[in-house]
């Protein structure tokens, strides 16, 4: 059989192929085999950037989870408040009520962080607060052994106080009428 020019082109063609297919595959074999991992300073650099973030967020998680429980007593205090309206409209004639009480006659599901023995006023004082329902007493701890007074306060003293106010209220300028 005779070959020819055609048949030769094409078969150096396929060897020439079939070659360079060959190299390649032998390229990438060492090039593979070259990669190496992470370097240790690239390790520590990542180590740092993520130490830096931690150093960051951690004291700002802290301060919000200090303002979320100042503001849930706060809550409390103004839910208390708005139990002890509901009491005072019931109950035309008294002057004052405790938490405790609004509990047992359900005028309150839940006092929070606020004690049992703190008293509710009705107040009728000619001062800013007359006709308004005013709370006297310290609350629970809520957070690192702080405590907020309520010091006569009412719901608007409670909603105007800033985050972290120790004592909220107006103190001696509201005069209950039966201390």
């Amino acid at each position: 059989m005779q070959t020819t020019s055609m048949q030769i082109l094409k078969n150096n063609y396929q060897n020439e192929n079939l070659k360079g297919g060959f190299n390649m595959f032998k390229t990438m074999n060492k090039r593979i085999k070259n990669e190496k991992g992470l370097t240790l300073i690239e390790l520590l650099a990542v180590i740092v950037i993520l130490a830096i973030v931690a150093a960051i967020a951690v004291p700002a998680i802290g301060n919000i989870i200090e303002n979320s429980r100042y503001k849930a007593v706060k809550a409390d205090a103004i839910n208390i408040i708005n139990a002890a309206n509901l009491y005072f409209t019931e109950n035309s004639h008294e002057e004052d009520v405790l938490v405790s009480e609004l509990q047992t006659e359900n005028f309150l599901d839940s006092r929070g962080k606020i004690p049992a023995n703190v008293i509710i006023y009705k107040s009728t004082s000619d001062l800013h607060a007359k006709n308004k329902t005013v709370i006297d007493g310290t609350s629970e701890e809520y957070s690192n052994g702080n405590t907020i007074d309520f010091d006569f306060a009412t719901a608007d003293d409670i909603n105007a106080a800033d985050d972290g106010e120790e004592t909220i209220g107006t103190g001696s300028g509201v005069t209950p009428t039966n201390p």
